[in-house]
C-alpha cells in the first residue's frame, strides 16, 4: 500500500509541476506570445513590459516543463511552443476561467461594450463578406505574427502603424479588427482610433488560436 501510494503521489507531484510552470500570469502572457509567432526573448520581454532578465526566468521554467523549446538562429534564441497542443491547452484554461469566474465576465463584457463587437454564430458569414469586400478585417498585431498564421481574407495593419495608414481604408465599409483573442486589446484601441477617425469599426474577439481550433473541432464533429 505505502509503494502505490508514492506512486500515486508523485503522478500527480509530476502534473502539479506544469500548473506551477503556468501559475505565473506573466508566463501565461509570454505563453500566449509564443502561441502566435517564435519569438527571442528581447521581443517577448518589449512585448510584456519586463525585463529581459525575468522573462528568461520565466522562459526557463517554461522550459524545463516542455511546455515551450529553442532554437538557434545565428546568435539569437528563438523560442516557440513545444507541440499543438500547448495553444490547445492555453485556449481551454482561459475558456474555464472565462467560465467560471464572473470578475473575468465582466472585464470582458466592458471591453466589447467600449469598441463595439462583431457578433455573429457563424464564421462564414464573416468569411463571405471578408472575400467579398463587403467587410474590411485587419490584424493588428506585428508584422510577423501576421506573417506566421493570420485570418483568412485578412489585411496586416499593425497597429503602430494604424494611424499612418488610414488611407489604406475604404471608409464606406465596416472595418473589423482582430488581434490575440479576448485577452488583447490592440484591437479595442485600433477600433477606438478608427471610430474617433470617422470609420464604422467593430472589434473581433476571437484571434487565430481560437479561430483555429474552432475550424478545427467542427471537422471533427
Amino acid at each position: 500500500m505505502s509503494a502505490n501510494r508514492d506512486i500515486k503521489s508523485e503522478l500527480f507531484e509530476q502534473v502539479a509541476r506544469l500548473a506551477k510552470a503556468v501559475s505565473s500570469p506573466k508566463r501565461l502572457e509570454l505563453l500566449d506570445l509564443l502561441c502566435q509567432a517564435p519569438k527571442p526573448v528581447e521581443a517577448l520581454a518589449r512585448e510584456a513590459g519586463i525585463s529581459d532578465k525575468l522573462a528568461s526566468a520565466h522562459l526557463k521554467a517554461l522550459r524545463n516543463t516542455r511546455l515551450v523549446i529553442t532554437e538557434r538562429q545565428g546568435k539569437q534564441i528563438i523560442y516557440r511552443p513545444a507541440s499543438p497542443d500547448v495553444p490547445r491547452f492555453l485556449l481551454h484554461l482561459r475558456g474555464l476561467a472565462e467560465e467560471r469566474l464572473n470578475e473575468l465576465q465582466e472585464v470582458l463584457h466592458q471591453l466589447a461594450a467600449n469598441t463595439g463587437e462583431w457578433r455573429t454564430e457563424e464564421r462564414s458569414t464573416l468569411l463571405r463578406k471578408a472575400k467579398s469586400g463587403d467587410i474590411i478585417v485587419i490584424d493588428v498585431r506585428p508584422a510577423d505574427e501576421y506573417a506566421q498564421k493570420h485570418l483568412p481574407f485578412a489585411r496586416s495593419l499593425p497597429l503602430a502603424e494604424l494611424r499612418e495608414r488610414l488611407s489604406d481604408l475604404p471608409r464606406d465599409k465596416t472595418i473589423v479588427a482582430y488581434c490575440r483573442g479576448p485577452f488583447c486589446l490592440m484591437s479595442a484601441d485600433a477600433v477606438r482610433l478608427l471610430q474617433n477617425e470617422g470609420f464604422d469599426a467593430l472589434q473581433l474577439r476571437e484571434g487565430v488560436m481560437e479561430w483555429s481550433e474552432a475550424v478545427e473541432r467542427a471537422a471533427n464533429l
